[in-house]
C-alpha cells in the first residue's frame, strides 16, 4: 500500500512541476512548439507530457531547457529536484547539521 502512495505522490508532484514549467515558458513568451524547436524536439508533444505531469524534464537536458525559459540552470535543476525527488531535495538543502 506504501508503494501505491508513494506513486501517487510522485504524480501529483510531477504535475506540480509540470504546471510550474508551463509558467516559466509562458513567462518566457514561447508555444510548446516553439519551446521543442529550441529544445531539438521534432515533436512538441513531449513538451505537452511534461506539462501535463506525464513526463520529467531529463536531467541531461535541464541546462537547455532552462535556458530556453530565461531562468538560472542551477535554481531550475534545483526546483526540479524539489519536485521529482522530494526526500533527495530534503537531504541536500533541508538537514541542518
Amino acid at each position: 500500500m506504501q508503494f501505491a502512495k508513494a506513486d501517487a505522490d510522485a504524480k501529483q508532484l510531477r504535475k506540480l512541476a509540470g504546471g510550474w514549467l508551463k509558467e516559466l515558458r509562458a513567462a518566457a513568451g514561447l508555444s510548446q512548439i516553439q519551446l521543442a524547436q529550441m529544445l531539438g524536439f521534432k515533436y512538441y508533444t513531449f513538451i505537452s507530457q511534461v506539462e501535463n505531469g506525464f513526463g520529467r524534464v531529463p536531467t541531461e537536458s535541464m541546462e537547455a531547457w532552462a535556458r530556453a525559459l530565461e531562468t538560472d540552470p542551477s535554481q531550475f535543476a534545483r526546483k526540479l529536484l524539489s519536485y521529482y525527488e522530494p526526500e533527495l531535495y530534503r537531504l541536500l538543502f533541508e538537514v541542518k547539521k
